[in-house]
């Protein structure tokens, strides 16, 4: 049941980022998944170094920790993405 949670979180995390971010993203929806899951776990060991991962109540600052690091996974992933997609088809 874990990874289906990592999963659904990853899928979650990487929708709204691609919305939040400008412009179009070249990335598959497969990719928006793994990167929202890696996003979610750089927010989780952020907030594990500030001591905030674990709070009476709804961990808000965890989850926009998880939701800044899936913003930054995303962004830096498709321009990789785009950069290996766009270089493999130029021809010499």
């Amino acid at each position: 049941m874990t990874w289906l949670w990592a999963i659904i979180v990853g899928l979650v995390l990487g929708l709204i980022a691609k919305a939040i971010l400008p412009g179009k993203q070249q990335i598959p929806l497969w990719l928006t998944v793994v990167f929202g899951m890696l996003g979610s776990v750089l927010g989780n060991w952020l907030a594990t170094g500030i001591g905030v991962n674990d709070t009476k109540g709804v961990d808000w600052t965890r989850h926009l920790l998880q939701l800044v690091g899936a913003v930054v996974v995303v962004a830096i992933g498709d321009r990789l993405w785009t950069a290996v997609r766009g270089h493999g088809r130029e021809t010499t």
